[in-house]
């Protein structure tokens, strides 16, 4: 060890001095200069207030972009995901003007919350909703907000705060997005949804424009991997991680009747799988000495639910790994309280779910249970119930025909649950899934959170060369004097 083999080259000096010499080296050991290794991490103790070791070449400004794409009480959770993910952030010590958060903001005073002005994402949880400021909300959280929002373009941002990515060729970028998902499409509580193409050319101008160093992509939502699959290039400095696979649920939790359960006034769930997974994982660790590659696996750990797919997702990673070496802090920034904490290890138990597209029914269903009391509001509640599974069964059932009278029914099913080989892309023509999405809810109604699994099929469909024309006879043929009443896109909008 150095300090031993001075202290031998030195024996003629006097104590003093040595001991003096000996000091200064062991502070230099404990400081920012030095990188203990895992054994003698352990070992060093620090006042939050001290340096911890980083990496010398940080430069540039953090930015975030925090996206709840739903609105509903029933959909509590990503709301709730994002305001913790925005304390997280800001305790981190990324500034509040370059955090940009978008979501609906009608949870926290519904007349439904058990604690009115607070949200919770975790049972024992504190409120994570007093700050958060209110950039884009309501009508304003669209995905051409978004978009706009991400180029720094504030030319074309409609409503808000106006706050915009101004980011500079050496700064990092942090996107979390929590929502409801399908194949090729992220959710948005006001139409059009988000689909992977789009998103994935607004990625590709902010690289060409210099707007960043590096960015890493976090998204929770079912068949999240569709996204990214097959589609992003490695070459633009980003790093992404889903949920889930191309092709499966995600995953809500911290649902009453569950263990752990929210306080008992609550009928809704808290949180999602994927997302607690790794904002926990921030929360426990050092993440000045975290890398993003021990996150993502701490993190697939945990969402796989201990290797139960049954109650758990693939967590994927797609884009340039190379960043992945990089620690957590330069996208999260560092929290001084966790300067003690482990600078990785697993949590380990196990956690109960809900699919995420059957959190809707759960959500109602606890109001139905809660309502005994009252029977007028449980006639009501068993109304909603009926008619959101009469809509969902409608949905399948006009799927399942169209795909009958396209191919026959011999083949109809073949073809539209097929799966692309891993590595493609979902369609080949993104502008024929959309015309094909526009024509089924003309004619079928819209297609919902629920609905949006069927867009693997609608792709198979723009895949296998059918026309719009025929794809409008069979629609009418299907859905013909179907009342889709307010789900009808001409209500809520087309989610293409």
């Amino acid at each position: 060890m150095a300090v031993r083999r001075s202290l031998l080259s030195k024996t003629t000096c006097c104590s003093v001095v040595v001991w003096s010499w000996m000091l200064v080296a062991l502070m230099r050991v404990q400081g920012a200069g030095a990188r203990p290794n895992r054994r003698e991490q352990g070992s060093i103790i620090k006042l939050p207030s001290e340096a911890v070791d980083a990496d010398s070449d940080e430069v540039g400004t953090r930015w975030a972009v925090l996206v709840a794409g739903s609105n509903g009480y029933g959909n509590y959770r990503h709301q709730a995901d994002v305001c913790h993910a925005y304390q997280l952030l800001i305790k981190g010590g990324v500034k509040e003007e370059n955090i940009v958060v978008f979501m609906y903001d009608d949870i926290a005073n519904h007349d439904l919350n058990p604690r009115p002005g607070i949200i919770i994402n975790h049972p024992q949880g504190p409120d994570v909703y007093a700050g958060v400021p209110k950039d884009y909300t309501g009508e304003n959280v669209t995905s051409r907000n978004f978009y706009a929002v991400l180029l720094g373009d504030k030319s074309k941002v409609k409503g808000g705060s106006g706050k915009v990515i101004n980011s500079k060729p050496e700064d990092r970028i942090f996107i979390y997005y929590s929502d409801h998902g399908g194949p090729g499409v992220l959710g948005m509580p006001n139409m059009p949804y988000l689909y992977a193409m789009d998103f994935m050319d607004v990625l590709k101008k902010k690289h060409a424009s210099g707007g960043y160093k590096k960015m890493v992509i976090y998204v929770e939502a079912c068949e999240s991997g569709s996204i990214f699959e097959g589609i992003i290039p490695k070459d633009l400095n980003i790093f992404v991680t889903t949920a889930s696979n191309a092709q499966e649920n995600s995953w809500g939790t911290y649902c009453p009747g569950m263990i752990p359960s929210p306080p008992p006034e609550y009928i809704t769930c808290l949180g999602d799988l994927y997302s607690v997974a790794w904002m926990e994982d921030s929360e426990s660790h050092n993440l000045k000495r975290e890398s993003v590659a021990q996150q993502y696996q701490s993190v697939k750990q945990r969402t796989s639910n201990l290797q139960d797919y049954g109650m758990g997702s693939h967590v994927m990673q797609y884009g340039d790994a190379n960043i992945t070496d990089e620690k957590l802090y330069l996208y999260q920034g560092f929290d001084p309280a966790t300067v003690n904490f482990p600078p990785h290890n697993r949590l380990e138990a196990k956690m109960e779910v809900v699919n995420q597209r059957d959190a809707e029914l759960f959500f109602m269903w606890q109001m139905y249970q809660r309502s005994n009391q009252q029977p007028e509001k449980k006639t009501d509640i068993l109304k909603q119930i009926t008619e959101t599974v009469k809509h969902r069964k409608h949905l399948d059932g006009s799927v399942e025909l169209i795909g009958v009278l396209l191919y026959g029914p011999g083949k109809a099913s073949s073809v539209l649950q097929s799966v692309r080989t891993p590595g493609l892309p979902l369609v080949d023509d993104w502008t024929c899934l959309k015309s094909m999405v526009r024509v089924f809810e003309t004619h079928c109604g819209s297609l919902t959170q629920y609905g949006m699994k069927h867009m693997r099929a609608f792709a198979n469909i723009c895949n296998s060369g059918v026309s719009e024309t025929s794809m409008e006879n069979a629609c009418v043929a299907a859905c013909g004097g179907y009342q889709a009443g307010q789900l009808h896109p001409s209500n809520i909008g087309y989610s293409a």
